[in-house]
């Protein structure tokens, strides 16, 4: 054989190993890619995927004073600092990603977050679409004004006239229509319902006693608005997806937070009552 036909085979060998070396890491590529995105699938609990992933992403909206950002555009809040606690003793970090409220459900259930956590009230929809933990503070929806009108709506009867403004998806849009009002905006979060009234193109707005306590009144960014009208009492928890195990360890920790007395301070420092 002479030397032009044997450099002619091992050019051909040389195409063929390239090509097996090609395909081999081609392979090994893609099932590595594989791998990473089915993890979470495969995880044997909704627990243990939040751990495997060393994270617990909670979904929240600008709401003081359980989730807003401090003078250093640090999260801080009541929520905050109990989601913080709560996540230090499942060995995890914790991430706030602001949502839109009205689809919350949806972005649970998509694993776009881990759990609905900021001043969530307890009501039918939410047992519904999610697993809730044991409820962790009181609260109350409120109709918020301007001072001066305070006297003049009394009832829930003489609201009936007014332009009302409530956070989309809110247990306080609920009111307004349970009160059968129907000038209403539905706004993005419950800050925003408050700056309609100060704007003046709200007459009113119904949000959380929590929020209008710390929102409104001497010595507040809206010491202009107040409220005296009660619509509801209820009570706030926290919602992880519908089964998932995690709600039970979360209501373990909560437990040993309020015993501890982690959570009374906490209440204490924002202001809130435990449930």
């Amino acid at each position: 054989m002479n030397k032009k036909i044997i450099a002619l085979i091992l050019a051909a060998l040389a195409v063929v190993m390239c090509f097996a070396f090609a395909a081999c890491g081609g392979e090994k590529a893609t099932n590595g890619n594989a791998d990473d995105t089915t993890a979470a699938d495969t995880a044997a609990s909704d627990l243990a995927y939040i751990k495997e992933k060393g994270k617990l992403v909670v979904g929240m909206t600008v709401y003081e004073p359980m989730n807003y950002k401090d003078a250093d555009g640090n999260w801080t809040g009541f929520d905050t600092e109990f989601a913080e606690a709560v996540a230090e003793k499942l060995g995890v970090e914790v991430e706030f990603i602001v949502i839109d409220w009205d689809n919350k459900f949806f972005e649970l259930e998509a694993k776009e977050i881990d759990c609905i956590w900021n001043g969530m009230t307890i009501t039918d929809e939410a047992l519904k679409n999610a697993s809730v933990s044991d409820a962790y503070v009181k609260n109350a929806q409120v109709v918020v004004m301007k001072n001066d009108k305070l006297d003049s709506y009394a009832d829930a009867a003489s609201l009936a006239e007014l332009k009302f403004a409530a956070e989309a998806g809110s247990a306080g849009e609920k009111e307004i229509k349970v009160l059968e009002i129907e000038e209403y905006t539905a706004v993005a979060d419950q800050a925003a319902a408050l700056l309609e009234v100060a704007s003046g193109t709200a007459d009113a707005c119904v949000i959380d006693i929590t929020m209008a306590n710390a929102m409104t009144g001497e010595g507040t960014s809206y010491a202009e608005l107040g409220y005296k009208l009660e619509l509801s009492t209820e009570e706030y928890g926290i919602a992880f997806r519908k089964d998932s195990d995690a709600t039970a360890e979360v209501n373990k920790i909560m437990a040993d937070l309020v015993a501890d007395g982690t959570l009374k301070a906490l209440a204490d420092k924002y202001e809130l009552t435990l449930a």
